[in-house]
């Protein structure tokens, strides 16, 4: 690769907006090729706050060499704004959401679309692939999450507490609640706590986003439906 390719390639950052798909708004996070031979979509597990995956879509670009546009869309409702009022998407609707995305954003792509989801994110990016056209050539799913970890206590308290909707509303109102704190003091207990080894970028996702009861609400009541298919 010549030198200037490599400082176009260094030029080149991930940009966040929002997208309003149907009448749902999801937050994405975006990398344009100069000259794409070919357009990633990206769908992420659960939760499914796509800033999580700010520097694996940074990388995934480098790695393919600047030669492919990626977009990553976050599941809907897990908004750092409750753009939806509260409302609830079943793993079904998370999967006709990414679909309508293809459709109103991907529709007129010239290069061909490959699809790749992360845990639950393989099972919705396979089933895309199930109903997409002939644009969408490839899948790939990287740790789908049901297939590979097996039964533990832990995936069992998790399945018990989404099947609850006493148990998942307490639990993101007391997850909610932390969101009081100082950001300075809510960062140093998520980093040392869960994200002993998240780095900084997911720190901050986990900070501004996984502190709003709707989201909570929404990641429990999406491992519900999942739990349940």
């Amino acid at each position: 690769m010549g030198s200037e390719n490599l400082l176009s390639q260094s030029n080149k950052s991930v940009n966040l907006r929002l997208s309003n798909v149907s009448i749902y708004t999801a937050e994405v996070l975006e990398i344009e090729a100069d000259d794409p031979k070919l357009h990633v979509l990206f769908v992420p597990g659960n939760p499914g706050v796509i800033t999580f995956y700010k520097d694996f879509v940074q990388s995934l670009y480098e790695h393919l060499g600047g030669n492919a546009s990626i977009s990553a869309i976050g599941s809907a409702a897990q908004t750092k704004k409750n753009y939806d009022h509260g409302r609830l998407f079943s793993l079904d609707e998370q999967v006709e959401h990414k679909m309508d995305f293809i459709r109103q954003e991907l529709q007129n792509t010239e290069v061909p679309i490959v699809l790749v989801g992360h845990s639950i994110g393989a099972y919705v990016a396979l089933e895309m692939l199930k109903r997409s056209s002939e644009k969408v050539i490839y899948y790939i799913g990287l740790y789908p999450f049901l297939a590979l970890i097996r039964p533990s206590v832990t995936q069992s308290i998790i399945g018990r507490v989404a099947a609850s909707n006493i148990a998942s509303t307490a639990l993101s109102y007391i997850i909610a609640s932390l969101g009081i704190l100082p950001s300075k003091a809510l960062r140093f207990l998520v980093s040392n706590s869960l994200g002993r080894s998240w780095s900084a970028t997911a720190v901050e996702a986990a900070c501004t986003h996984l502190s709003q009861y709707h989201v909570m609400r929404n990641v429990l009541f999406m491992t519900m439906t999942e739990f349940k298919q």
